[in-house]
């Protein structure tokens, strides 16, 4: 078998040929022979056995093979043949000379318009323009002058901005080896000194006007006003001032109800009142040279508050069909909101708003009767549900009731009228049936009245229907049928002659029909659009369903509530598809649709994927702005400006294409992306002329390619002056100022620029005007004093020793007008008290970053600062504040399409805070928020905004400011959902200013319940006890106090509830836990302090020093002489050293140290001489050593010894025990009076005062055992006087006795001890006359 090549092109021409080549007209034949051979053989086989089969089958599977490899060697040869022919016909079909199919054809235009001549031609190899005969050299042209593509057969040459110069012959040759062609075009450019057409002139002079931002979906409420704006870069011109509005296609009127304005470059449309009719895409169309300009937006249109909670939302889009001369047909749309309940009909009203219905109506078409012939009226309708009826629909349009076929009627001389005809039903719904008929032919002159009768089917009688009222129009609707029985109806005609025989009777109509809704659409798509907004799309309904429109439906993911996206139905021609606005950035939602129809909503449709609201990544536009910033021998330095449109993300960098004008061919520049949009292209060739062309690369992919640049020729700088200045842009945009930036030229000239020089124009004009008298030296510059509303475009120039420069590639055009949502930067001091500056960026996407600078030279020192984000917010926080961060600071979010930057300028003058925000809930229920600043001068200001709003003081809103005190406070009362938000108080004294900003939003994280605003803490006393306080605030009459120790309740403690502050003194530090607990119905709050083993040394050694020890006394004994110190409180953790003439006194028989619980003392016994001298008491707390001295010589000495004194035999010991216990409601108050007894036999008298809300239970105790009450115990309980009585006390008397009071809010003890002595025996008493009794 031969092996042949082919070339690809003789391949694909030769695979064609074989697909379309004839089958041979021999195959068929030895086909069929084939098979015939094939059975004579299959008989064959069976006889001759399985050898024999196999070898006849290779014989054929051979045969077969060969056949085929043949056929294919034969169409080969023949595919080779046609591709040899059609070869040949393409080589005879080329060699034909070149054509033009469209010739060059003549242009007149104006000066400084721009103008392109166009060919389209077949075979040329080569092409040349010539202008009046001489071929046009882009080299020797003005840069940018002429611009030639050749693309897929057309020639273009562009001609900018023509002058006089420019008029001419042009013409194109065009050859080939086989001939050449010419086309010839004259362009004659005009004057426009005297034209006759202000406007066309004036379209020369000056720019056409562009909308300046675009228009933003608006949302509205039912029976509020809103107005729609839209607002130009530039006054329009004279042709553009015809400005039309639209509103779903259809074009709105100036009228009372939509107001249409132009003034100061914005157009406005005024709804006074808005319905849910007014919902919809709103159009405005401004016209253009070129057609016109157009921007849409949908307005959204809520419901407003029900006045039951639960009704359902107004109907909407009442209108009138089929107008009689007494009845008509009414329809309208059922609301998107159902209250939350099925919608269980409408009620109808007409004109001075009589019911039409006294039954709710299930379906949204309704039959009205009864109407007058000439009388004028409006409809509206009401929705109603379980929980209420709906708001009344917006009236339909007037309506005159007349007969429609009055002009056609051929009356005749006819007396008794004739039978009407075709008696059908027009309408049948659940809950009627609407009849028509057609009047007699011929009618008659005089007026006609109707009967109708009805039958059921089966039945003989007929009856009628509405005897007493008869029918004026050729319809009628009946009510009252029985559901699912079939009727005939019939009709009569009557006239002041007499009545007519029955019609034909209808054909059989069965009532109470249920008319079904819609399905749901399927396949509801949400796609990512822009941070606020996604894109639904869905499948229309199948089979031919067309519903009124859809309703959209949102629900925040987590949530149950369904909440309604639109109001009015929306419809679509093609592919539904509806954008979702308002949405909160970054949250994640699920969709649903419902289809409407006059049956009412469709059940929901499945739900969305959840989706997150974030912007949709799209491919960047094409870069702009191409300028040559410095330039060798063979090299050029090329910047631009960046995209129009990033895409949503971050833009990865650049691919840059050159071309040379003496060539065809465009050649890519680099490989790999470039991040920076300036970029030094080299190998070029001297004196040529090159264009550039750049496409941006974000994460979706390359971007549009740009236009190419104008030719910028190959020649080394070599002037004096700078390069010009390039990265023109602006930041701050406000009403009257902004902020310029450029970067510097990189071309300096003969010396460093020393300065630059800022132009400005309006745009659409050609004079620049110069901003600066003076050079700045910085890259930047705020520019102030502007028109607010008006478009500029900046320019900058260098200076240097040389002069100055040429000027930069002028700036975007920049509208001086703060766009709606444009935030500040917020100046404040945290409750830290540490200086930050916050802001919010309105839009921000994923790769979006905050660039904080200072003073415009960079990011700010990064040992002083640090910055937080979260979400859209970034604040920058000063960490050492101090004269180095007093300057201006900007930030700017980057990879948006607009400006996001603001800057604010720190100062000395900051108002300094002392108490950041606070919340109290007070005792009524009211909502205290307070903060306290430093002592402000009478001629402070504050500004408290909230939500934007700036509130005033009001009864429910009351504001108190106390400049002497710094405090600011807002009293709330009634605090609801509408009270939670942003508060800002906005302080002014003199220079210096601040502010303040509280987020009100999570209750839960109010204290409403008592709360500690100052923990437990110990102090000692002048009287050295040691006293633990608290304070408690937010207490209310009921709000109960308790103390704890070791976990459990403690009696004894003072608490005050007007000033919250709790109290409870120790005389002996025991070890543990000690803890306060405030407490109501509201909740409860606790504070503990740990007096363990492990701080009790620590908790006395700061306890001793504050000790205050008495100097050291002289006082004479019986024994001798007595040198001692008083002392409030004593313990065992002291240690005590006493020195005579500074050498340490040992306890010795003669010399005798001690101490009580109130004194410290060295008893000297038998003192002599030797005993002269100073006394030194040192005492030591374990941190400091504290000494007490005095002098025992003299005639204090002699005092001493002279003076005598008796000691008392007996002591008569009056204790009164005070306990004082505050609980709110419990007031426990005991006194015990007691005597030691000395005579047996006596009566004793325990007494104390008990108190409490409820009365407590008493219980009484000896010895810790329960007293049990008689013969010689007895207990006496008059109001809060308790006593008890022991008659004939005995030694048995002697003991510890308590009383234990109880209630529901806390329990208290008191405790006295008895002892009992026979009469003579003398009790024994300590030195001092008496023994401490236990502390309550």
């Amino acid at each position: 078998e031969e092996e042949e090549t082919f070339s690809l092109s003789e391949l694909s021409i030769a695979a064609a040929l074989a697909l379309t080549s004839e089958i041979p007209q021999d195959h068929k034949l030895r086909r069929e022979a084939a098979i015939l051979e094939l059975e004579q053989r299959g008989q064959k086989r069976v006889r001759f056995g399985n050898e024999m089969e196999k070898l006849e089958e290779e014989v054929i599977r051979n045969c077969r093979l060969l056949r085929v490899r043949a056929d294919r060697k034969a169409l080969r040869r023949k595919a080779v043949e046609k591709a040899q022919m059609e070869k040949d016909y393409i080589e005879l079909r080329s060699g034909r000379p070149p054509m033009f199919w469209i010739p060059l054809r003549v242009h007149a235009v104006w000066e400084r318009m721009e103008v392109t001549l166009a060919v389209t031609f077949v075979s040329p190899l080569c092409s040349t323009r010539y202008k009046n005969g001489v071929p046009i050299d882009l080299r020797l042209a003005p840069a940018g002058k002429y611009k030639i593509k050749n693309k897929f057969g057309m020639l273009t040459l562009q001609i900018s901005r023509c002058s006089m110069e420019d008029s001419a012959e042009y013409s194109v040759e065009i050859k080939n080896q086989y001939g050449e062609a010419y086309s010839f075009a004259t362009v004659l450019v005009r004057s426009n000194q005297g034209f006759d057409s202000e406007i066309y002139r004036r379209s020369l002079i000056a720019r056409e006007a562009d909308f300046a931002f675009s228009m933003k979906p608006l949302f509205s409420r039912e029976k509020e006003p809103f107005t729609l704006s839209c607002y130009f870069s530039s006054d329009l011109l004279e042709h553009q001032r015809d400005i039309a509005w639209f509103r779903d296609g259809e074009l709105l009127q100036n009228s009372e109800c939509h107001k249409l304005k132009y003034q100061d470059r914005e157009a406005s449309l005024t709804v006074s009142c808005a319905h849910k009719e007014d919902e919809g895409f709103y159009t405005i169309r401004v016209p253009s040279l070129d057609g016109y300009k157009e921007q849409t937006t949908y307005v959204f249109v809520r419901d407003a508050a029900a006045e039951t909670p639960g009704a359902p939302g107004s109907p909407l889009n009442v209108k009138c069909h089929d107008v009689n001369k007494d009845c008509l047909i009414l329809s309208w749309v059922a609301p998107s909101d159902n209250g939350g309940s099925p919608i269980l009909g409408y009620f109808i009203e007409r004109s001075e708003w009589v019911p039409c219905n006294d039954r709710p109506v299930k379906t949204c078409r309704y039959p009205v009767l009864g109407l007058t012939e000439g009388q004028t009226y409006q409809f509206r309708v009401k929705a109603v549900n379980k929980a209420g009826i709906s708001h009344p629909s917006k009236a339909s349009a007037p309506v005159t009731m007349y007969d429609p076929s009055k002009d056609k009627r051929v009356t005749g001389h006819i007396k008794v009228p004739l039978p009407p005809t075709n008696v059908h039903a027009s309408e049948v719904r659940e809950d009627y049936v609407a009849l028509a008929w057609d009047e007699p032919d011929p009618r008659g002159r005089e007026p006609l009245n109707y009967y109708v009768e009805k039958s059921i089917v089966g039945s003989n009688s007929w009856q009628m229907v509405n005897l007493d009222t008869p029918v004026n129009s050729p319809r009628f609707a009946l009510f009252d049928l029985v559901k699912g029985k079939s009727y005939c109806f019939r009709v009569r005609s009557v006239n002041k002659y007499g009545i007519s025989e029955p019609s034909l009777p209808s054909e059989p109509i069965t009532a109470g029909a249920k008319l079904a809704t819609l399905p749901p659409p399927s396949q509801v798509l949400a796609f990512r659009d822009t941070k606020t907004s996604v894109v639904l799309q869905w499948d229309k309904l199948k089979d031919g369903l067309e519903p009124l429109g859809y309703y959209i439906y949102c629900r925040e993911t987590g949530t149950e509530g369904w909440q309604t996206v639109n109001n009015k139905p929306v419809t679509f021609i093609f592919s539904p598809r509806f954008t979702v606005p308002g949405l909160q950035p970054g949250k994640e939602y699920v969709f649903c649709v419902k289809s409407v129809s006059e049956a009412g909503l469709s059940e929901s449709s499945p739900e969305t994927d959840p989706i997150v609201v974030r912007p949709a990544i799209a491919r960047p536009s094409a870069p702009r702005g191409f300028v040559l910033l410095s330039c060798g021998k063979s090299e050029m330095t090329i910047g631009w400006k960046p995209p129009k449109r990033r895409g949503g993300t971050k833009l990865l960098g650049y691919f840059l294409d050159q071309h040379d004008t003496s060539e065809l061919d465009w050649h890519e520049v680099n490989i790999q992306p470039i991040p920076q949009r300036v970029y030094t292209v080299g190998n070029l060739k001297e004196g040529h002329l090159y264009e550039f062309r750049a496409c941006a690369v974000n994460m979706a992919g390359v971007g549009e390619v740009s236009e190419p640049s104008d030719a910028f020729k190959c020649e080394e700088w070599t002037m004096p002056e700078p390069g010009p200045p390039y990265d023109v842009k602006f930041t701050e945009v406000r009403d009257s100022s902004l902020m310029l930036h450029w970067q510097a030229p990189l071309y300096t000239g003969a010396g460093p620029v020393t300065g630059y020089y800022v132009d400005v124009c309006e745009e659409g004009s050609e004079e620049w005007k110069q901003i600066n008298k003076q050079p700045v030296a910085t890259t930047h510059m705020k520019v102030s004093d502007l028109e607010t509303g008006k478009c500029f475009i900046f320019r900058v120039r260098a200076l240097n020793k040389a002069g100055i420069g040429p000027p930069s590639l002028p700036s975007d055009p920049v509208v001086a007008k703060t766009k709606p949502g444009t935030n500040e930067i917020e100046l404040g001091v945290d409750e830290e008290g540490l200086i930050y500056m916050a802001f919010e960026a309105p839009e921000k996407n994923d790769s979006s970053e905050f660039i904080w600078s200072k003073d415009y030279e960079g990011p700010p020192d990064a040992d002083r600062v640090r910055t937080e984000e979260k979400g859209n917010k970034s604040k920058l926080i000063l960490t050492n504040p101090s004269e180095k961060d007093l300057g201006v600071y900007s930030v700017e979010v980057t990879d948006v399409d607009e400006d996001i930057s603001a800057s604010c300028t720190l100062t000395k003058e900051v108002i300094k805070l002392i108490s950041g925000w606070n919340v109290d809930v007070l005792e009524k229920g009211e909502v205290r928020l307070w903060l306290e600043v430093e002592k402000l001068s009478p001629n402070a200001e504050l500004h408290l905004i909230f939500n934007e709003k700036e509130l005033k003081s009001t009864p429910t809103h009351k504001i108190n400011f106390v400049k002497g005190k710094g405090l600011v406070e807002l009293i709330i009362q009634n605090f609801c959902d509408d009270d939670k938000g942003m508060y800002t108080a906005q302080l002014q004294d003199g220079k210096a200013k601040n502010q303040f900003t509280l987020v009100l939003l999570d209750e839960r994280k109010w204290k409403f319940s008592p709360y500690f605003i100052e923990n437990l803490r110990w102090k000692v006393t002048e009287s050295c006890e040691v006293l633990l306080t608290c304070k408690a605030t937010n207490l209310r009459k009921d709000t109960s106090f308790q103390w704890f120790f070791n976990k459990k309740a403690r009696t004894g403690g003072v608490f005050d509830p007007q000033t919250g502050i709790g109290t409870l003194c120790i005389t002996k530090a025991d070890e543990g836990q000690y803890k306060a607990l405030v407490s109501d119905d509201r909740g409860e709050d606790y504070t503990q302090l740990d007096l363990t083993k492990g701080c009790k040394r620590t908790f006395f050694s700061i306890i001793l020093p504050a000790l205050s020890a008495s100097p050291l006394k002289i006082q004479p004994t019986e024994e001798g002489i007595k040198i001692y110190t008083d002392v409030k409180y004593y313990t065992d953790y002291m240690k005590t050293t006493w020195y005579h003439k500074e050498k340490q006194v040992e306890s010795r028989d003669r010399l005798k140290a001690g101490s009580t619980m109130n004194q410290i003392w060295l008893h000297i016994l038998n003192p002599t001489d030797a005993d002269k001298g100073k006394y030194v008491l040192e005492l030591f707390d374990g941190n400091d050593t504290h000494k007490l001295s005095t002098d025992l010589s003299g005639q204090a000495f002699e005092d001493a010894l002279a003076e005598k004194w008796t000691v008392l035999e007996s002591h008569l010991l009056k204790t009164l025990i005070f306990i004082f216990l505050n609980l709110t409601s419990v007031n426990f108050f005991a006194q015990l009076h007691v005597c030691n007894l000395s005579v047996l036999q006596q009566t004793l008298c325990l007494t104390c005062c008990v108190s409490g809300d409820p009365y407590p239970e008493i219980t009484w105790f000896k010895n810790e055992k329960v007293i049990v009450f008689k013969d010689r115990y007895k207990m006496d309980v008059k109001g809060t006087v308790v006593t008890i009585t022991i008659e004939k006390v005995c030694n048995e008397d002697t003991g510890k006795y308590s009383i234990y009071v109880k209630n529901k809010y806390g329990s208290e003890t008191g405790q006295v001890t008895i002892s009992v002595y026979k009469h003579g025996e003398i009790p024994e008493f300590d030195s001092f006359g008496f023994t401490r009794m236990s502390p309550p």
